[in-house]
């Protein structure tokens, strides 16, 4: 029996030693403020810990995490982002949270003198101001087997929302 294997064993996909390329996590930690704003400190935190708690599966699963942390300072950053609500995390682009339930954050309506709204986040019919680590574990995991698609519905058009206008409008007239 003749053996027409190319690769170094019947798999020939690189187990005997070779090295294969990991697959990228692109996780988008989109936020206003962390020097005040604690429904942005929470969200760093649970997604910090979170990304701790799974990191050996993600790297048993052959995947490289990036985490981008981007805080959006102008109307500008907020179009090129596509930010709706503050924080926001996004999987792949895909945020974790599609519905972006907001409530009154004293935090950020007292750094920009106006009242302001961030996220908040639904689990399991519980409201929190940060997400909670569970969440955002079930989400990185979805997106590695599976769950989750790999591209972003399409983009519909992006319109500034009235609360981060009134924001960065305040921001602008404190630095006046």
């Amino acid at each position: 029996m003749k053996n027409d294997f190319t690769g170094c064993c019947a798999c020939s996909g690189g187990c005997c030693g070779g090295e294969q390329e990991k697959k990228q996590l692109v996780i988008d930690f989109l936020y206003l403020d962390l020097s005040v704003c604690s429904r942005c400190q929470g969200a760093e935190k649970n997604l910090e810990e979170a990304l701790a708690e799974v990191s050996g599966v993600l790297e048993a699963a052959g995947f490289a995490v990036v985490v981008n942390k981007i805080r959006i300072t102008s109307p500008e950053l907020a179009e090129k982002y596509r930010f709706v609500s503050s924080p926001t995390i996004r999987i792949n682009g895909v945020d974790l949270d599609l519905e972006a339930k907001e409530t009154s954050c004293r935090e950020c309506g007292e750094l920009c003198g106006d009242d302001v709204d961030c996220r908040v986040w639904i689990y399991e019919g519980i409201e929190y101001t940060a997400p909670p680590k569970v969440l955002i574990i079930n989400a990185i995991l979805k997106a590695v087997y599976g769950g989750q698609p790999q591209d972003p519905a399409p983009q519909q058009e992006y319109k500034l929302p009235e609360n981060l206008r009134r924001f960065f409008a305040g921001l602008e007239k404190k630095t006046d």
